[in-house]
């Protein structure tokens, strides 16, 4: 293999001395951090950030740059002492490591430049980086991306997923380099220094695999120019390295996770071992300046007319495919990810125009949210679609999304009891819940094909992570082509002087809602019917002005479980004008059946509401 310019292995040598050093004080200052696991991986950093990648130091976020992803983000001190050696960050910020008014967190985050995905919750950076690198297909750069895991992460599912889809998709600008340092938290790690062990499964996977030591500076520059120069699949390094590395009484030893050197003493015995390291250099090493491409601005698309007339029936789940592929068609950022559910998503129809930005992932839900996720981060606008159900694998994903404020815009389908006869494995009954956990999420719930189409557009360049619930029974369209929708906001649908109380419902609950009031209103009963399309943000201002008109009752129902959907986001929005809220839900497990069965079964029927209202 050929060794690049070995007269800058000096200078890499001495960067990589530098950032054990930084990293070391940094912690230290902190009183906390992981140094070991630093220590490990600098010669690894060193050799990409100042010799194999391209960047522009002074831009972090230029669309051409090569990418770094540190997946290990417990190491995050090594990165940030990275970035100071580039010149991005002044030295003396490292030693704010930590603290409350500093974005130098103890696992990155995108407050800083030059982070792309939120990092540290293990086994997600490769996934990210899949998406990260097929942004790059997409706008046509020759960036590469890479992706620094550890050894202990690498036990994690969610790695394995990946590295399934990028050999598929033959993504050879993916690189990835893993820490194999043999050390985890509370032991060993599973394969420790068996990196031929390692090394036999990323072949398997398809994977391009080289090992190397990794604190061999030569060896790791070798490996890095042999995957620039492989074709048709991705690259492995495995790098074996020595936890606590330059450091007498941490290398290579256990109970040194997660602890920072003590100052005094142990600090400068530390830093006296790695000063005595340096070496004379021969020629120095900066970054290499990215090849940059002029790209015309991006445009918003619109979906224009639509094409429903009033009554037809038509699931919202199609026409969530039927407004995406619209918009894909205005927009080159606008790209759609599937887990082998796309004619059961509608999904399908954006790939049927848009074959090229289209991602299949199949039964892999964590990489395909991990993959959306880096695609947001480089400037693409990401549907990830799937059973409403399975996203709950994924769920972590989606809450580092959330940690990231990416423009990820899920989709989950086949919600609640009214999917029918396939029974509770696939029955998303959670899913408000737990999209509404995260403060910072848009959760969205049309009932129409109308609200769909018109929600999809405004979710699509809506500043930060939005989930769409969307439903399997074709339902009735109620609203005109030209009705408007905002985010945050709810439609009326019936009202009146007299109502009495005020339902209010989503997804096919409204149409459950529209049924009772025209039951209640054959016997002299009113009540008020509200669509409310967009659970968070909510429209507080609307709800609490129906209980005021409505002598205070408010019925929520939904098909969902009682905690954390409909029924919670109306009584938190109402509660501080003390309305209190009647909650309809899914009380219990389901079973299969017919979807009015179900509805009716679990208590979220026409027939309840009526019975609620006179009760």
């Amino acid at each position: 293999m050929p060794v690049q310019t070995s007269s800058r292995v000096p200078a890499l040598t001495n960067i990589a001395t530098r950032l054990r050093i930084d990293s070391v004080r940094a912690t230290s200052e902190a009183a906390s951090g992981h140094p070991s696991t630093c220590c490990s991986a600098a010669e690894i950093v060193s050799a990409l950030f100042f010799s194999e990648m391209r960047y522009d130091a002074k831009d972090p976020q230029h669309p051409d740059n090569d990418r770094f992803v540190l997946s290990k983000g417990h190491a995050a001190p090594l990165l940030y002492a990275a970035w100071a050696e580039a010149g991005f960050l002044h030295r003396d910020e490292l030693l704010n490591l930590r603290r409350i008014d500093s974005d130098l967190e103890g696992h990155p985050t995108p407050r800083l430049p030059f982070v792309d995905v939120a990092t540290g919750s293990l086994g997600q950076g490769l996934c990210a980086g899949v998406g990260i690198a097929l942004n790059a297909r997409r706008i046509g750069s020759e960036y590469r991306t890479y992706v620094l895991l550890g050894d202990g992460e690498s036990a994690e599912g969610s790695v394995w997923e990946a590295a399934d889809v990028a050999a598929f998709d033959r993504i050879e600008s993916l690189c990835a380099i893993t820490d194999v340092n043999a050390l985890g938290q509370s032991g060993p790690t599973q394969w420790q220094h068996d990196t031929e062990a390692l090394a036999l499964r990323w072949r398997a996977f398809g994977w391009h695999t080289i090992v190397v030591d990794g604190h061999d500076i030569p060896a790791i520059l070798a490996a890095l120019d042999e995957a620039r120069r492989t074709k048709g699949r991705p690259t492995m390094i495995l790098a074996r390295t020595l936890k606590g590395k330059g450091i007498s009484f941490m290398e290579d030893k256990a109970g040194w996770h997660g602890k920072a050197v003590k100052k005094g003493e142990e600090l400068a015995r530390a830093l006296a071992e790695l000063e005595g390291q340096f070496v004379a250099e021969d020629e120095p090493a900066t970054p290499r300046p990215p090849s940059k491409v002029t790209r015309p601005a991006a445009v918003e698309a619109r979906i224009g007319a639509l094409a429903y007339s009033l009554g037809d029936a038509v699931a919202t789940r199609e026409a969530y495919g039927t407004g995406l592929a619209k918009l894909g068609a205005g927009d080159t950022r606008i790209v759609a990810l599937d887990a082998d559910v796309k004619n059961s998503t509608f999904s399908e129809k954006f790939e049927q125009q848009h074959p090229d930005r289209f991602y299949q992932n199949f039964i892999a839900e964590q990489v395909m949210i991990g993959a959306a996720m880096g695609l947001a981060s480089r400037g693409a606008i990401p549907f990830p679609s799937t059973f409403a159900a399975f996203l709950t694998r994924a769920y972590d994903f989606i809450r580092m999304a959330a940690v990231s404020n990416l423009d990820i815009k899920m989709a989950g389908s086949h919600v609640g009891v009214s999917i029918g006869e396939d029974g509770p494995s696939q029955m998303a009954l959670e899913d408000l819940a737990m999209m509404r956990a995260q403060p910072n999420m848009t959760v969205l719930y049309p009932c129409d094909a109308v609200s769909t189409e018109r929600l999809l557009e405004r979710a699509a360049y809506h500043r930060g992570p939005v989930y769409m619930r969307t439903s399997r029974p074709k339902t009735p369209v109620i609203y005109g082509a030209n009705e408007a929708f905002e985010i945050g906001g709810s439609k009326v649908l019936r009202q009146s002087a007299g109502d009495v109380a005020t339902v209010i419902g989503g997804g096919v609950t409204v149409f459950e809602a529209l049924k009772a009031h025209d039951e209640l209103k054959k016997s002299g009963i009113s009540i008020r019917v509200i669509d409310l399309y967009s659970v968070q943000p909510i429209d507080g201002a609307t709800l609490s002005r129906c209980a005021r008109e409505t002598k205070g009752r408010l019925i929520t129902v939904e098909d969902h479980y009682a905690a954390g959907g409909l029924g919670d986001a109306v009584a938190a929005a109402v509660a501080r004008e003390g309305f209190t809220v009647q909650r309809l839900a899914v009380l219990e497990i389901p079973r299969s059946g017919g979807p009015d069965e179900l509805l009716d079964r679990y208590g979220i029927s026409a027939r309840h509401i009526v019975n609620a209202v006179r009760g």
